[in-house]
């Protein structure tokens, strides 16, 4: 598995990397698919965060995990990412038992499309700068907010980050 490690407020030493890889290493055992895994390595005042995306048969597995120690960091990113694996492969092995093997090709086709669109919501939205779309989420009780920003006259996203802040997800092309 080839692991591309970055690190941003954080110097990465060889221990850190042997460790990573060492701890990812027990994740090839699971699925021979995966070919890459991306590793971000953050430190943002005490707190010591990892972020790990591995592409996998056209799903993405990702974890996200922050303590006060980075290697501790690192092991529970690795417990939760071994859970979705796990939850992955027992669904696989539920429709294996349940039927022939031509009916798992379809229905592995089919589970792409298990998550359905079942409301659609539409709304009129006017222009209006980021600090007004926060507070229009805000008053709905959302944890997201779609909206026409004044300033660049495009279709902008603000969310509610787990840390309390908020994220503005901007189109780029």
């Amino acid at each position: 598995m080839k692991i591309i490690l970055k690190g941003r407020n954080i110097e990465i030493t060889d221990a850190l990397r042997d460790y990573v890889e060492k701890r990812l290493g027990k994740l090839d055992k699971f699925f021979d698919e995966v070919n890459e895994a991306q590793v971000t390595l953050l430190v943002e005042k005490d707190r010591h965060r990892v972020e790990v995306t591995m592409p996998l048969n056209g799903l993405i597995l990702r974890g996200e995990e922050e303590t006060l120690d980075m290697y501790s960091s690192i092991d529970l990113v690795i417990e939760k990412l071994e859970k979705q694996i796990d939850k992955y492969k027992t669904r696989i092995n539920r429709k294996v038992k349940n039927h022939s093997i031509k009916d798992i090709a379809v229905k592995l086709e089919d589970d792409r499309d298990e998550p359905r669109i079942v409301r659609t919501k539409r709304f009129a939205f006017k222009p209006m700068p980021v600090e007004e779309a926060i507070m229009q989420m805000n008053l709905l009780g959302h944890s997201f907010f779609v909206f026409s920003n004044g300033e660049t006259d495009e279709v902008n996203v603000v969310y509610k980050r787990k840390d309390g802040n908020y994220g503005l997800i901007e189109p780029e092309f």
